[in-house]
């Protein structure tokens, strides 16, 4: 883990491997942030740079009083690419990240070479009166578990189990998606007439047994982003990069390596 200055901002980041840069935005509630070790950013660091920031507010210190949106974040982490000096550089965003990321490329795509939005939320698809997104703050635990992984058995943790600093991470992760995804809930009521102005090859990637947005609502969200293509991911769930990271890595490189920016 290393940390980076942004403005009066501090942003913990863990980067591995080397070559064409690789920013890894990670999902909210309940699997916060990513683990330094976690075998997805292992497989990621195979194919080029991995720059995986922990969303403020994820970690072990609370957010800055000025982030309060999904939008304050998509700044900073165009910030970020300016800071760094990344070009080129392929965007892949899970869930809560893939909103981060839809909301960047919307805005400029400059530094960007690829997007890949994984089990993204950030849209309204159905009526004022449908439910496009699973409620994730008013189930049990052990149904949450059931919304998210295609196999909550493998998958939940013992939350008895855990020691604090972990449960610290966890309780950070429920209160910060809510602080930045709450009002209107998970989605932005004009990210979806502003989608048109993705202009890079995007891909839309989703967990098959995904119940929190499911494939159906993936499949909306690649229709509103010209030319982009939908993909799924058998035996998977809303965290596909959990649940099945190997695979998950290969539909990333095998799209980046594909398709010409």
């Amino acid at each position: 883990m290393s940390r980076i200055e942004l403005g009066n901002i501090s942003v913990e980041l863990t980067e591995r491997g080397q070559g064409r840069p690789i920013l890894f935005l990670h999902p909210g509630h309940p699997a916060g942030r990513i683990d330094s070790d976690s075998p997805v950013l292992e497989l990621l660091a195979k194919k080029g740079r991995v720059i995986a920031p922990t969303h403020p507010g994820f970690g072990m210190e609370a957010a800055p009083p000025e982030l309060t949106t999904i939008d304050d974040l998509a700044y900073l982490y165009l910030d970020l690419l300016e800071a760094m000096d990344l070009r080129n550089c392929a965007v892949v965003g899970v869930s809560l990240g893939g909103w981060i990321a839809a909301e960047m490329a919307v805005k400029t795509a400059v530094r960007m070479s690829h997007l890949v939005l994984a089990d993204a939320l950030g849209i309204k698809v159905g009526s004022r009166e449908t439910r496009d997104i699973a409620d994730i703050y008013a189930v049990t635990d052990k149904e949450l578990a059931d919304l998210v992984y295609a196999d909550a058995g493998a998958m939940a943790k013992d939350v008895k189990s855990l020691p604090e600093d972990e449960l610290i991470l966890m309780a950070r992760a429920r209160e910060s998606t809510g602080r930045y995804g709450w009002t209107p809930y998970m989605h932005d009521p004009k990210l979806k007439q502003r989608l048109r102005r993705i202009h890079i090859p995007t891909l839309l990637l989703w967990g098959e047994a995904d119940r929190v947005a499911g494939p159906d609502y993936g499949r909306a969200y690649a229709a509103a982003i010209p030319g982009a293509r939908f993909e799924t991911i058998p035996r998977a769930g809303h965290f596909p990069h959990l649940e099945q990271p190997a695979a998950f890595v290969r539909a990333v490189s095998d799209f980046i390596g594909e398709t010409q920016p």
